[in-house]
């Protein structure tokens, strides 16, 4: 939480909010670019990564841009309020990450490429923060769905710090967690494909310029 222009503190499980049993609004049924459906159940060759860089706003759409990415969606993730809303999020009262959910076709973009674009997307090095957007909710994390994907992201941060090292930039201090007993919580309708719906609208996540040595180059957004 951040009060009065002090640095940003994650809240213990007993500080955070309560939240609530279920969502308190709904969710659109598809996605506004790609057509395909925001909430699962998934076809079953898909596969899920999250992952949280900053404002979600800009972060969707650099996915949404990726060939192989069938459906993304916004939501809060990493926390300990039931399903919260944007303000509380926002206050830093839920512990929550602004993440992203990319539901992807292996066949046709691999984990380690949507990790290229994840690491080139954002400065994973600002801790509480990305760009202007100050709070714990513009941590930067990768929540993993598999060992496989631990390995991958695990592996890729490694060699990201290397060249990150080198090109005189800071520590990396994004967390990288099971998802499993971290659910995500899809976040309300109009903050879904906000830029698809707001083509002007604000967008605070930026790279360092520094390229990630893996996978493939990263997507125009």
């Amino acid at each position: 939480m951040m009060l009065f222009g002090r640095t940003p503190v994650l809240p213990t499980r007993e500080e955070a909010l309560v939240g609530r049993p279920e969502r308190a609004f709904a969710v659109p049924e598809r996605h506004t670019v790609l057509g395909n459906p925001l909430l699962g159940p998934y076809p079953e060759h898909l596969e899920v990564a999250d992952f949280a860089l900053g404002c979600f706003w800009g972060a969707e759409r650099k996915f949404w841009q990726t060939p192989g990415v069938w459906t993304t969606l916004v939501g809060y993730q990493g926390g300990f309020t039931p399903n919260p809303t944007y303000e509380e999020a926002c206050s830093g009262l839920t512990g929550h990450t602004e993440g992203v959910r990319v539901v992807f076709d292996p066949e046709v973009v691999s984990y380690e490429q949507l990790l290229k674009l994840f690491w080139e997307s954002h400065d994973p090095t600002q801790g509480f923060r990305q760009g202007n957007d100050v709070g714990t909710q513009y941590r930067s994390a990768i929540h993993t769905h598999s060992p496989a994907q631990a390995a991958a992201a695990e592996a890729s941060r490694a060699a990201y710090q290397q060249v990150l090292t080198g090109s005189g930039h800071g520590t990396i201090t994004t967390e990288i967690l099971p998802a499993d007993d971290r659910p995500f919580y899809p976040a309300e309708a109009y903050h879904q494909q906000y830029l698809d719906k707001n083509p002007g609208g604000y967008c605070g996540i930026g790279g360092t310029g520094v390229s990630c040595p893996i996978g493939v180059a990263k997507a125009d957004g």
